[in-house]
């Protein structure tokens, strides 16, 4: 199990929360998300063997919000937990 950590362009409606964890949580192989509408970041819990970190950045974009920075955390390394950053804009 891996998390990803999205920062967005700052959300300007409570409403994008439920839009944004609704379509995630539907996604299979995604065991959790979580948005925070203050500091616009997403969360997500995924299976790396059913989804990989672009789909789930891919569908962030395609529901209309930017994404700046991506980290990924494998949950098994706590030592090492930024595995990967980069920019997507």
């Amino acid at each position: 199990m891996k998390t990803i950590k999205f920062q967005l362009e700052p959300l300007t409606c409570p409403s994008c929360i439920n839009k944004i964890e609704g379509k995630l949580k539907k996604m299979n192989g995604v065991a959790d998300a979580k948005v925070l509408f203050n500091s616009s970041r997403v969360k997500v819990q995924f299976d790396e063997l059913l989804i990989d970190s672009i789909k789930i950045e891919e569908t962030i974009i395609k529901l209309g919000y930017p994404v700046f920075l991506s980290s990924i955390v494998d949950s098994k390394k706590r030592d090492n937990p930024l595995l990967e950053q980069r920019m997507t804009r």
